[in-house]
């Protein structure tokens, strides 16, 4: 269905031009700012359920004794739970409302959280993991639809901005949090912390957020497609994890990277036949969206895992403790979350195109300044340059870019176009950490490898710490390369022709929308 074409659902709050105020738009920007809140403080749990984890993995390894697959799977099998379900939820919150899709997350979440900590094994710990994330999947696939029907278009940049900057207050608070969570009272509380707050998130979302009755009547959810990208995604996963415990011409390495060869073309064969596809095709028509989405997807695998790795290089090359390590990578969030806040109000005065490719030349300026610094002895103040320039680069680019994916879609495709976004994303987040863990052990023999998880390889032998070194350079110049690709995809993006607004609203220009992690 086209934009011309489109009927706002009953529970779309048509905008009207907000030039002399009046009781009704402030009524309206009441209700969003509530709403922001909400999704905001959800964000920041979700967000401190990953950063913490992050830099408390080697306590959570040491304690459960657990290989370096297992280590890797405890973070890789949220990612996977996440992507594979991104775009079922967002058909559901379509369908039935978001509402309820969104208080259910939070009670998931909530439950999973506390299950976790009572985990007796590494692959028990890595299941409920999975459930975890199911409940992170329903908030995530159902926020910033929320935010962009909750505001007004002409003060939605403002709002995505502040939503964007929550996540980066959980990665501010997270590594600091999770290392002294789990140094000083256990592992558990890396887990158990985020109880109270998801209790308290709940309650508040259950009194702030209207009920809405979804799309009753166009129900169907795409079982083949949903099943296809779990198969797809997965084997992919599977593969790239693997490289650096088996080889690249492990059979195994290449029988999963085959299988996801064959049922890619597969995939895309039936979501064309289907008639609510999990992935609607038909979006990519729009050159803007499509070079837009490429442009997230590539930056993210760029930078995503940064923290996880600084972290683990404090801990395992330099001998830090998870304190310590949390607080050294504390200037990546913490200039992401100012640079996010700052990208928001540039909006007006800037293209998107021009702010999400200065944040795209940054991000690859500082992966090339934390590759060329990394060594055993070296200072902090290079890293912190580093850091900087990464953090400012994907606080400027995360907001512009999300803001040119979204800017136009028809409202009856907010949520399946914001949900394939976040796929997208996550597929970034997923991709970026399975490719750098699995260079950053590459050099290193196998037997060593579940040393760098437990960050003990210091005290193996200075050998095994150059070797770890060398593999941390290819990684960061590898991601270099990968962030070098998203801003070309960003600068064709700026080309493609302008995307006209949905109607019945009120033309626009650069319209902001949706968030990137």
């Amino acid at each position: 269905m086209d934009a011309s074409s489109a009927d706002p659902d009953e529970n779309t709050v048509l905008v009207l031009p907000v030039r002399g105020g009046g009781p009704a738009v402030d009524d309206q920007l009441r209700y969003a700012w509530r709403v922001l809140s909400v999704v905001s403080i959800a964000s920041v749990l979700t967000g401190l359920g990953t950063s913490s984890l992050n830099v408390a993995l080697p306590e959570v390894s040491r304690h459960f004794q657990a290989s370096s697959t297992a280590a890797s799977w405890m973070l890789l099998s949220f990612m996977l739970a996440t992507t594979t379900l991104m775009v079922f939820f967002g058909r559901l919150a379509d369908l039935f409302g978001r509402r309820t899709m969104y208080l259910t997350g939070l009670a998931v979440y909530t439950a999973a959280s506390l299950a976790l900590g009572f985990a007796p094994t590494a692959w028990t710990l890595v299941g409920l993991r999975v459930v975890q994330a199911a409940g992170g999947t329903m908030l995530l696939a159902n926020s910033a639809a929320l935010l962009t029907t909750a505001f007004p278009r002409q003060h939605l940049g403002r709002g995505m901005g502040i939503y964007i900057a929550s996540f980066s207050v959980a990665q501010l608070l997270g590594p600091t949090l999770g290392g002294f969570l789990s140094h000083r009272f256990g592992w558990e509380w890396v887990f158990w912390s985020n109880v109270p707050m998801g209790l308290v998130c709940l309650l508040w979302g259950a009194m702030v957020l209207r009920p809405d009755k979804g799309r009753t009547g166009e129900r169907g959810v795409d079982a083949p497609g949903n099943i296809l990208i779990l198969l797809c995604l997965g084997s992919f996963l599977l593969g790239l994890s693997q490289i650096g415990e088996r080889g690249l011409i492990d059979p195994l390495v290449l029988g999963s990277f085959a299988l996801f060869v064959v049922l890619a073309p597969v995939f895309l064969a039936v979501e064309r036949r289907r008639r609510n596809p999990a992935v609607d095709i038909g979006l990519f028509r729009d050159p803007g969206y499509s070079f837009g989405l490429a442009a997230g997807l590539l930056n993210t695998i760029a930078r995503m895992a940064v923290l996880l790795l600084i972290a683990l290089f404090y801990q395992a090359v330099q001998g830090d403790d998870p304190v310590a390590a949390g607080l050294k990578v504390l200037l990546l969030p913490l200039t992401t979350m100012i640079a996010s806040t700052g990208s928001g109000l540039l909006q007006g005065r800037m293209s998107t195109r021009s702010i999400a490719i200065t944040g795209g030349v940054l991000t690859a300026v500082g992966l090339v300044v934390l590759a060329v610094s990394v060594s055993p002895t070296v200072p902090y103040g290079p890293i912190a340059v580093g850091l900087v320039l990464l953090g400012t680069g994907s606080g400027l680019f995360m907001p512009a870019n999300a803001t040119a994916v979204m800017n136009g879609l028809p409202r009856n495709r907010v949520g399946i176009g914001n949900a394939m976004r976040l796929t997208a994303q996550n597929i970034g987040v997923m991709v970026s950490t399975a490719l750098a863990l699995a260079l950053i052990t590459g050099p290193l023999p196998v037997e060593l490898r579940a040393d760098v998880f437990a960050g003990t390889i210091s005290g193996v032998s200075g050998q095994a710490v150059d070797q770890l070194v060398l593999g941390y350079r290819m990684a960061l110049l590898t991601m270099t390369a990968i962030a070098a690709l998203g801003v070309v995809a960003s600068a064709v993006r700026g080309r493609a022709p302008e995307r006209q607004a949905p109607a019945p609203e009120p033309a626009r220009t650069d319209a902001p929308a949706q968030r990137s992690r």
